[in-house]
């Protein structure tokens, strides 16, 4: 999971870990691709849209899905609502503050288990 604010990204990890999620974290967009990368059976990527350094969620995002195609997607931010065409295809939007059970309704719709990374 790419979150930069500290708080919300121990609270997010809490949340995805309590519903079997082994969780990478990272605190910019390069490291989680970083994680993407160097890691194999990464289940789901979950992404805060503004992120600090050369590129931001919005983009990991984007570069998740032209690498790893079939990888489902949840962007999610406090500040800004992307439109459809601003998202990844089949890539879901959560605005914060969002809550654990809808997280977890998410990641089931959209057919994710639990992952052992």
């Amino acid at each position: 999971m790419a979150e930069d604010d500290p708080l919300v990204r121990m609270e997010a990890a809490d949340m995805l870990g309590d519903a079997g999620f082994d969780v990478l974290e990272a605190s910019t967009a390069p490291a989680a691709l970083a994680h993407l990368e160097t890691r194999s059976g990464v289940a789901l990527l979950f992404t805060d849209v503004l992120m600090p350094g050369s590129f931001d969620g919005l983009a990991l995002a984007h570069e998740a899905r032209r690498r790893w195609p079939e990888m489902p997607i949840v962007v999610v931010s406090g500040r800004v609502t992307p439109g459809p065409a601003q998202l990844p295809d089949r890539a879901r939007f959560l605005s914060k503050p969002y809550y654990a059970s809808t997280l977890a309704r998410v990641i089931r719709e959209m057919g994710v288990g639990t992952s052992t990374n």
